[in-house]
């Protein structure tokens, strides 16, 4: 299978894409409807496809000083500047592991393992599996992973993105599945448990000279539910909602030879600081 893999699992070198835009690939619309694949993944109350986030990105709004505050105080954005705190020296399947046990380290635990979630490698059942039972708390694993193996292995679902029954992408076509960070924030921080939520941009579809199904950008914001188990923080729940989307610009779209050849040589990120 032709997959966008990044993060190590597996180690393909690939990350990053120039976006779509016009008439991509011969007449496709550049903004294509929402396949019912995703909504049977929400459906069956598993992963979504394109889970991914940063958790570190944010840009400080905080008002200048010399600009009087309006409305009710609020609290800043993150900054963007490492902490200085050590990035986790270790992986586990691939995905960054035993992260600290800290509000930071929860940000930075959401953010890595929506990346992965989101991943092309969510296709692939033997990938999947240790993917999932990386990121989730080993309960919560246990109970997903048979929806998920429904899901990913329904043949509507994976007609519907353009893929063969085994998860490939058909010849002379490359399957692209990323989730690209912009920023987190926590809501609730305890001692064993965190609610971390992230919004993120994704890129998902088939780049190809004869795809019928190109490369289009969504924007998503995923609350997770964290808690400290197994000595690192562990997903054990989710919610997924549209947004914010930004106004797009109007940019010419990309070859699928130039898409297909951004995929291939851009390589992957993890979010950790």
């Amino acid at each position: 299978m032709s997959t966008s893999g990044e993060h190590g699992y597996p180690d393909t070198g690939h990350t990053r894409t120039h976006l779509p835009g016009g008439d991509p690939y011969g007449g496709a619309p550049r903004r294509t409807p929402r396949s019912s694949s995703r909504s049977l993944i929400t459906v069956v109350g598993v992963v979504v496809l394109l889970i991914a986030a940063i958790a570190f990105a944010n840009r400080d709004t905080s008002s200048s000083p010399n600009t009087p505050a309006k409305g009710a105080p609020h609290q800043p954005a993150a900054p963007t500047a490492a902490s200085g705190t050590t990035p986790v020296p270790t992986r586990q399947n691939g995905i960054p592991a035993h992260f600290p046990h800290t509000k930071q380290g929860a940000e930075s635990a959401a953010a890595n393992y929506a990346v992965a979630l989101g991943s092309a490698e969510m296709f692939d059942t033997g990938w999947r599996h240790q993917i999932v039972d990386t990121v989730y708390a080993s309960d919560t694993a246990a109970a997903k992973q048979p929806a998920m193996d429904r899901a990913y292995s329904d043949e509507k679902f994976l007609a519907n993105i353009g893929l063969a029954k085994d998860g490939s992408a058909p010849k002379g076509q490359t399957f692209i599945s990323r989730t690209i960070p912009v920023g987190t924030k926590t809501t609730v921080s305890a001692q064993e448990s965190a609610t971390v939520e992230v919004w993120y941009t994704s890129l998902f579809g088939l780049s190809g000279e004869t795809s019928k199904n190109p490369v289009t950008e969504s924007w998503y914001t995923t609350t997770y539910e964290l808690r400290w188990a197994e000595g690192d923080w562990k997903i054990t729940d989710f919610q997924q909602k549209d947004g914010p989307v930004p106004v797009g610009r109007d940019q010419r779209a990309s070859t699928a030879n130039d898409m297909t050849k951004a995929v291939e040589e851009f390589g992957g990120f993890t979010y950790a600081r």
